[in-house]
């Protein structure tokens, strides 16, 4: 018989994880086990999906903090080992980018991009990885399409993901030497708080109603779908899985039914 519960006895850190899909990968790995630490800025968030997690049986702690500052990383990793004494999985979620024209984009806005999610990515890895080597665990980050598409609104989120993508597949190499597993999923239009934000953004700027504009969106992706953050969970909790171990250095698209690896 399967595993029912195959991350029981691991500790895994997830950052964004208040919301969207941050929220539902920390309630999937709870579901297979998974010790959780869960962070974001907001601690009511926080304290409100710790509270799904302990009703369903499952152990869960939260910091909160902005991984804008560079000390928070450090604080999170210190926070998980005194709570549960180790460090086994790594999912870098958080970060937000700013969209816009180009050339109305100011450099403090391309400077909190790449703060919040490349260098967050960065230095709460570098503060895991001692942890994950001696435990051969694994870091998954949560990036994105628009590093390989970015269109003409996204121009800070095309290059922080670009960025971040790089950095999964040269830690990758890394990960090959100290045993820690690492890969990346590229979500593409997932139904989040974020995203029907922008939906009646756009919806106002046509003059249009929000079906609608959610249909021209659909359209011109070429996509069959909209994604669930439910979806990218499932495959996160697949990737983490024992049976994935095999898997290094993937760069996985998940956009409406189309999924393609790297």
């Amino acid at each position: 018989m399967a595993n029912q519960k195959p991350l029981k006895g691991k500790v895994a850190i997830v950052t964004g994880a208040s919301r969207g899909i941050g929220r539902a990968i920390a309630l999937r790995l709870a579901q297979d086990g998974a010790t959780l630490v869960l962070a974001a800025r907001t601690a009511e968030d926080l304290s409100k999906v710790a509270a799904e997690i302990k009703s369903g049986g499952g152990v869960a702690t939260s910091v909160a903090g902005d991984l804008r500052h560079a000390d928070a990383p450090d604080v999170l990793v210190k926070a998980a080992l005194i709570d549960h004494g180790a460090i086994d999985i790594v999912v870098n979620n958080a970060g937000a980018t700013k969209r816009g024209d180009f050339l109305e984009l100011t450099d403090a806005d391309w400077l909190d991009g790449y703060a919040l999610k490349f260098f967050g990515a960065v230095r709460l890895t570098r503060a895991a990885w001692p942890h994950l080597k001696a435990r051969r665990g694994s870091v998954l980050s949560i990036v994105g399409i628009g590093g390989r598409t970015p269109g003409p609104e996204f121009t800070i989120g095309g290059s922080v993901n670009g960025a971040c993508l790089s950095f999964v597949k040269a830690l990758s190499d890394i990960g090959i030497r100290d045993g820690v597993q690492v890969n990346a999923i590229n979500p593409g239009r997932i139904r989040t708080g974020r995203f029907q934000a922008m939906v009646a953004a756009q919806a106002a700027k046509e003059g249009v109603s929000a079906d609608t504009a959610m249909a021209e969106i659909i359209s011109k992706a070429n996509i069959v779908r909209l994604g669930e953050p439910e979806n990218v969970a499932n495959l996160a909790a697949f990737i983490l899985s024992p049976e994935s171990r095999f898997l290094q250095g993937a760069l996985i698209d998940l956009d409406g039914g189309q999924t393609k690896t790297v």
